[in-house]
């Protein structure tokens, strides 16, 4: 068990103690050990327990359940909680807006007991009756409610990967006679995954058999496919094919649906296909990898041999945007460095939080002074390799950046990026980031709409008009590549670099584990077409080291 899992034990007990109105001090104690736990940078799994007693936050009482849930998997405390709260009550604790105080209102006073019904009163604005729920509050409860039901049962794409594999391996092993191929969107390498879909030759009902021994639960059969509800509660679903139609099925169970109707116009389907090559062959268009198999738009593209050389995962050069232990990040610079150096990297570029961003630690001016000095220092030390120095200002409300133009000279780059007051309308939106793109030493537009993939739908933007700025003022547009963030969208990548825009896909690491997460970055960049000659971490450190100083130079820095 890990740290993160231990922290969420606590935190879950303050705020079902808080839902129950239990004392507040003891409920706010439980809080702070979550967080304190959460940032440990050593398993507490591994710690004597003498140890985990003299870790700074943590008393008796608090380490005495640390031990519990290590040695036990459980913490009665909570458990006795949980049993006396309705699961629909807990489950609203998903809901961005309801803290435990909203909620024991709801439950306690309005009587509502579930989402749904929470949802139905919402409707018939019967929060507004209750103090603390204004028009504004209830509005934006709605919201979060209907983004978290079109969400549940969703995954992120590097969520369900490892799962699909590794069932994926079971499968063939145990059919090892029969052929099982991943389709649908996984095969397209699409960011959220509600349901991961196979094709296969094996009998359906043998398949169902074995997969009913192993708990699965069946959910829906018809003639042409089966569908599962996995102990995990994941969808499963299997399209059954035979030998000498498996490379047809394979393909339209693969492309989307605009992708297949342009296909289907163009070459109406004459014959079946054992494999996919085969079905591309006889329409003489050469092989569309199934990632680009989304927009309708790149069938044309095909047939006139214009199909792109994609970037892959070994062509990112450096690691852009990435946060030390100088702000909210776990690692040295120099372990992230080194780290880097091991990966076969050729630069990293540190960009840790800025002053606004004083929940992150973020630098205020002293401290860059004393970072760079630091940093000078690794990179001689480091040659030939190279530590660039950058920040993540603020774009604050009215699109400055969080430093005088004084501190922003002194970055070899500058990311900007909106951390604060998220919720607003377009208008604001669009000011606040086109006067952050208009700012000459802004070198990249950090994680475009602030968007978390099945958590928060980000701030409102025209994409349009953001890239058309952003290739008028030099400005990087950012392929945050952490898996829940994947912003800039990829449907919006093709257009960027059809108006003369530079991506760059970034991890936004807050340690060194968060370096692999480029690898999804460019998986979702594989979808929109990018090649690596249009993404800046794919730049070698010579030619990274031009950019910048071509920039500089074009904008008079």
């Amino acid at each position: 068990m890990d740290n993160y899992q231990v922290a969420e034990f606590f935190s879950l007990l303050s705020k079902l103690m808080d839902i129950h109105g239990e004392n507040s001090f003891k409920s706010k104690s439980y809080s702070i050990a979550a967080f304190n736990i959460d940032k440990l940078p050593t398993p507490l799994q591994s710690l004597p327990p003498e140890q985990i007693f003299s870790i700074k936050g943590i008393g008796d009482a608090t380490g005495k359940k640390i031990l519990e849930i290590i040695n036990t998997g459980k913490l009665l405390a909570l458990e006795d909680y949980i049993q006396k709260t309705p699961p629909g009550v807990i489950e609203m604790l998903n809901i961005k807006g309801l803290g435990p105080k909203k909620i024991a209102v709801v439950w306690k006073e309005m009587g509502i007991e579930s989402i749904g019904e929470l949802l139905y009163a919402c409707n018939e604005n019967r929060l507004l009756l209750y103090k603390g729920f204004g028009e504004k509050t209830q509005q934006n409860v709605k919201s979060y409610i209907e983004f978290y039901l079109r969400s549940k049962g969703s995954y992120l794409f590097a969520e369900i990967e490892p799962y699909a594999l590794t069932l994926q391996q079971q499968l063939q092993k145990h059919f090892s006679k029969n052929r099982f191929e991943l389709t649908g969107a996984f095969r397209r390498q699409t960011p959220t995954i509600d349901v991961l879909e196979w094709v296969t030759d094996a009998d359906l009902a043998v398949l169902e058999k074995y997969l009913t021994e192993h708990s699965f639960t069946l959910a829906e059969k018809n003639t042409t496919d089966i569908i599962f509800k996995s102990p995990e509660n994941t969808s499963l679903r299997f399209y059954a094919a035979r030998q000498d139609n498996f490379g047809s099925i394979l393909f339209h169970t693969t492309s989307s649906a605009a992708f297949l109707n342009e296909w289907e116009k163009k070459f109406p389907a004459v014959a079946t296909f054992t494999e996919e090559d085969q079905l591309f062959k006889a329409a003489s268009v050469p092989y569309i990898l199934p990632c680009l198999r989304e927009k309708e738009t790149i069938i044309a593209k095909a047939i006139g041999n214009q199909l792109p050389e994609l970037i892959q995962p070994n062509d990112i050069k450096g690691i852009i945007h990435s946060h030390s232990n100088w702000s909210d990040g776990v690692n040295t610079i120099e372990e992230m460095a080194k780290a880097c150096i091991d990966q076969g990297l050729e630069y990293l570029v540190i960009s840790d939080h800025s002053k606004s961003a004083f929940y992150a630690n973020g630098l205020k001016e002293d401290r860059i002074k004393e970072q760079h000095r630091y940093i000078d220092e690794l990179n001689e030390k480091l040659k030939p390799f190279k530590i660039f120095k950058s920040i993540e200002a603020d774009i604050l409300n009215d699109g400055n950046l969080d430093y005088s133009d004084d501190i922003l000279s002194t970055f070899d780059l500058v990311i900007a990026s909106v951390h604060s007051n998220l919720k607003m309308p377009e208008e604001k939106a669009m000011m606040r980031l086109s006067a952050a793109i208009r700012n000459p030493y802004t070198t990249i537009l950090g994680h475009l709409t602030g968007r978390l993939l099945l958590s928060r739908e980000g701030y409102p933007v025209d994409h349009e008009k953001i890239i058309e700025l952003c290739v008028e003022n030099d400005v990087v547009i950012e392929l945050n590549a952490h898996p829940r963030r994947l912003d800039m969208d990829w449907i919006w990548i093709d257009h960027a670099v059809e108006k003369g825009a530079l991506i760059s896909i970034d991890p936004d690491a807050h340690d060194i584990a968060g370096f692999i997460d480029t690898r999804y970055g460019v998986l979702a960049a594989q979808k929109a077409g990018l090649t690596k000659q249009n993404n800046l971490s794919s730049f070698e450190l010579t030619a990274f080291e031009q950019f910048l100083s071509k920039r500089k130079q074009k904008k008079g820095l």
